[in-house]
């Protein structure tokens, strides 16, 4: 059976895979979680993965692949959907990823994972969104807001090819298709870029308070690298934090 059939199997009839778990209440709050096989006993370390699409054709299932790989590993993980454009616009991603995280960070427990092993996880759009989701609880949290998830909670957020500076990213897309007034649209207008673009915030003298409050952060931009080089590197690096996490 050809690899792709065999993961697609997987993910619909496997007891390891629990599909479309509601998160929240609009369309499109839903995750899915791999649980590993149980074969040990204890709380296990959780990824909450957050896939790309150019903020328009995202999908849970997008990262089944990695889920199945990591549940052998005795790892959860957590691939959450969010609302794509035009169903929702930049705020509304956030909110839906962030809402995600709180649900994992509240319940993960239920399903075997540990609290406090969270560790979060976003490629190309997904690490976009996921970082805004991010910097934007650590701001919140630093505020003393009320908050249901702690950015603290976080062990180490992992950027696999996003893009984190709005400003350098309108042309690179409107060259690729993804046209200037669609992005614009996406990103709730030029208004928004610096709000939405984290590698510019974590600059911002006010929001240094809130960026002591995350841990490890580990980015994969290198475009010379192919994704398959990425996605192993990114795997020997959370295998290597998770390590040092458990001891």
């Amino acid at each position: 059976m050809p690899g792709f059939l065999q993961v697609a199997y997987h993910y619909f009839f496997s007891p390891q895979v629990r599909r479309s778990i509601v998160y929240g209440d609009q369309p499109r709050n839903r995750l899915d979680l791999y649980i590993p096989p149980p074969t040990s006993a204890g709380l296990k370390p959780v990824v909450v993965f957050v896939t790309g699409g150019a903020w328009i054709i995202g999908y849970k299932a997008w990262g089944s692949l990695l889920g199945l790989q990591l549940a052998e590993r005795d790892i959860i993980v957590a691939c959450l959907d969010y609302r794509n454009f035009p169903q929702g616009t930049i705020s509304d991603m956030v909110r839906d990823v962030s809402q995600g995280i709180s649900f994992v960070c509240n319940n993960i427990s239920a399903f075997g994972g540990d609290p406090n092993r969270i560790y979060l996880m976003g490629q190309s759009a997904g690490a976009h969104i996921s970082s805004c989701a991010l910097i934007e609880q650590a701001i919140k949290e630093s505020k003393g807001e009320r908050i249901s998830w702690s950015a603290s909670q976080i062990k180490a957020y992992f950027g696999l090819s996003g893009g984190y500076n709005l400003f350098n990213m309108v042309e690179h897309f409107h060259n690729r298709g993804l046209y200037r007034s669609i992005f614009l649209s996406i990103m709730e207008g030029e208004e928004s870029f610096e709000q939405y673009s984290p590698g510019i915030r974590l600059k911002e003298p006010r929001v240094r308070k809130a960026a002591s409050l995350l841990t490890h952060i580990v980015l994969f931009l290198d475009p010379k690298t192919t994704l398959i080089q990425v996605m192993t590197k990114l795997l020997l690096k959370l295998f290597k934090v998770l390590k040092l996490k458990q001891t």
